[in-house]
């Protein structure tokens, strides 16, 4: 196909819950809701089309051991590009991954800048590892070299409780968080445990990655704050290994991981039925491989969530959240072809056809 070359996209174009078209065009990279006004080279596929997926929760550019090098984050990115993840809100990265956005071969990438972690709190090479005093200064900084977003490491093992602890004073996080929304960005956090979700919901938090630990109690503070969820649940799946791991060292630690692990899909449901906004990210980059972001609708819909709500979680809904277009009349041309309908069957997700980003294929055969 070439650079000049129209693509007819015909059968069901699902533009969004209540949008659903017969066909569309890309034209010169963009989206088109009509055809072309003058004769053009154009090439037909069928199929089912969706806005190219969305990863909430990714880590390109880095592994289980820290930051990798530019061709590593490469593949991680042609991994989620291949699955037909064409946004990713990478989540925190202590890799400069710039360079991506040069490249109209590969997805495109929101950044929260490096994770800001309490001292010996979190992960090794990860994060900015700091003390609650140097938390608003941190997030300033981290404000500024993002795309809109900053995360904080919420909770983490602390080893003289032997368990899930909140990271921050309350005080620290409320004058954090307000630092970053004066700086124009949003906060999310990594939260597994139940007590450190609260005081961030009342410090004015915008997300909660994983968000695990919800309860009847605070399910309902997120629903009316509109404060939002990505559960990770392919991440989550791994929380028994986690466990038995650590279980000699920290039981308490350990039993409770099983606990969270145990009513995952239950919290998720509860969250989505209070009006929670819930949205699809995998956690990749870490110790999960890129490319499971149709993964992870299967697992929203195994929740409970209806099929058209987790495929909004991924696409229209999510891209709308991260304030980045769908399918809209001239937007860039980042859309996925399925062979059969994924709101019969989301698990079609996991088999793109066609993969088209900025107007190219750039996976796939029509």
């Amino acid at each position: 196909m070439s650079e000049s070359a129209v693509l007819h996209v015909k059968g069901r174009v699902l533009a969004g819950p209540e949008d659903v078209r017969d066909e569309l065009w890309v034209i010169d990279g963009r989206v088109s809701h009509e055809p072309p006004a003058l004769a053009r080279d154009v090439r037909t596929v069928t199929g089912w089309a969706l806005p190219g997926l969305v990863d909430a929760h990714c880590h390109v550019g880095l592994d289980l051991h820290g930051p990798v090098p530019p061709e590593e984050a490469e593949r991680q990115a042609l991994d989620d590009r291949e699955a037909g993840a064409l946004l990713l809100r990478d989540a925190g990265s202590p890799s400069d991954t710039r360079w991506i956005d040069a490249r109209d071969d590969l997805p495109k990438i929101i950044r929260a800048g490096r994770h800001i972690a309490r001292t010996r709190r979190y992960i090794r090479n990860y994060a900015h590892e700091i003390e609650p005093d140097e938390l608003t200064a941190c997030v300033a900084r981290e404000a500024e070299r993002g795309d809109g977003w900053v995360k904080l490491v919420g909770d983490w093992i602390d080893r003289d409780a032997g368990d899930l602890t909140p990271c921050w004073p309350e005080s620290a996080v409320r004058d954090a968080i307000a630092e970053a929304h004066r700086h124009g960005a949003r906060v999310t956090a990594h939260c597994f445990a139940e007590d450190t979700l609260r005081p961030l919901v009342e410090a004015g938090i915008d997300c909660v990655e994983h968000a695990t630990g919800l309860t009847e109690d605070t399910v309902p503070l997120f629903a009316e704050r509109g404060v939002a969820i990505v559960p990770t649940l392919v991440n989550i799946a791994t929380f028994p290994e986690l466990a038995a791991g650590g279980e000699r060292k920290y039981p308490r630690w350990a039993a409770h991981m099983r606990r969270l692990y145990e009513r995952r899909y239950d919290t998720v449901a509860a969250a989505h039925e209070a009006g929670v906004p819930v949205y699809v990210g995998t956690d990749a980059g870490g110790s999960l491989a890129h490319g499971l972001a149709g993964a992870e609708v299967g697992e929203l819909v195994r929740a409970g969530l209806p099929p058209l709500a987790a495929l909004s979680a991924a696409t229209w809904g999510a891209r709308e959240w991260l304030g980045r277009p769908g399918l809209d009349e001239g937007a860039p041309a980042d859309l996925v072809l399925y062979e059969t309908d994924p709101r019969a069957d989301v698990r079609t997700l996991t088999a793109p056809r066609l993969v088209v980003l900025n107007g190219r294929v750039v996976a796939g055969k029509g």
